[in-house]
């Protein structure tokens, strides 16, 4: 007998869950994530989800990692930080290693460690995804929807603000505190972007696509009543409506859609073809302002969870 005909051991899958990623590991992850966007066309893992792989512990967030044969392969993150909402998670499986069971052998992993009290993002929306969803025994609870405009030919009128609100741009430091304020009173309804901390926004601020010049901020007799943050991706050439923020009570004055004008003014200004931007699908006054703008739908994310 030679030694091509010895059985080979079977591979040896092993899962590990930790609450900080040493700095090998957290490139390791990165490396997986870069890999599989470029074969899947997106990121399997949120802005906010990558931006939480350095930097040491996170209250309420745990990674984890499985391996075969002390080969990473496979990736999730969870996050229980919403007093209200079930634990949230997003997860990857390198493209080579698919159709083997890691992706439930994860999906299981994070089902327990939530509880079965778990969401579960699906970005982009593959029938793969879908699939896994339903083994896991998870329903459709959510559809967030990328959406798209080309600003070649984006030409507004001059934006309309309403009267006494004058629009500057941020200025690190100075304009923190009262930003992460009307940013969690605009989004108090959603458990994502509301409730960003100082270290997130600090993070943001760390990363080599932030300009605060293209950061508008609304006031009103000095106070700060909404903002638009753009976004640009230098890779992709492509402009994003970040975030777009109206403190409660200023809706209906227009001043969203004056903030949007002024945001898509500066990205055009640039010289990207395009701007990009997320909704979700059941916020239909927002869909609305954007479709009057030339927006239409380029992709959807979709977000599972278990029966509650």
């Amino acid at each position: 007998m030679t030694s091509d005909d010895t059985a080979r051991p079977a591979p040896t899958r092993s899962l590990e869950t930790v609450t900080a990623l040493s700095p090998e590991q957290a490139d390791a992850v990165l490396a997986l994530l870069a890999y599989a966007a470029r074969v899947d066309g997106q990121q399997a893992v949120s802005e906010q989800g990558r931006l939480q792989l350095r930097g040491g512990e996170r209250d309420g967030v745990s990674h984890l990692l499985l391996t075969v044969d002390g080969t990473l392969v496979g990736y999730a993150q969870l996050e229980d930080t919403d007093p209200v909402e079930a634990p949230a998670a997003e997860l990857v499986v390198h493209p080579a290693h698919r159709g083997h069971g890691h992706g439930r052998a994860l999906g299981s992993a994070l089902l327990a460690a939530s509880g079965k009290r778990l969401r579960v993002w699906a970005h982009g929306g593959h029938s793969a995804a879908r699939h896994l969803a339903q083994v896991l025994g998870l329903t459709l609870f959510r559809e967030l929807r990328q959406l798209r405009r080309s600003l070649t030919d984006f030409d507004p009128p001059e934006p309309t603000l309403p009267e006494g609100v004058t629009v500057r741009t941020f200025v690190p430091g100075q304009d923190d505190a009262a930003w992460l304020a009307v940013n969690a009173e605009a989004f108090a309804h959603h458990p994502e972007q509301g409730s960003l901390t100082q270290r997130d926004l600090d993070d943001r601020k760390a990363e080599p696509w932030f300009d605060p010049e293209g950061f508008f901020l609304a006031e009103r007799e000095g106070e700060l009543i909404g903002f638009h943050w753009t976004k640009i991706h230098a890779q992709e050439r492509l402009g994003e409506v970040y975030v777009l923020g109206v403190r409660p009570g200023t809706q209906g004055t227009g001043l969203g859609r004056a903030l949007t004008t002024i945001g898509l003014r500066h990205l055009a200004a640039r010289g990207l073809p395009a701007a990009m931007l997320y909704v979700d699908a059941d916020n239909k006054a927002a869909l609305s302002v954007y479709e009057r703008l030339g927006f239409t739908t380029y992709e959807t994310d979709l977000m599972y969870r278990t029966e509650t």
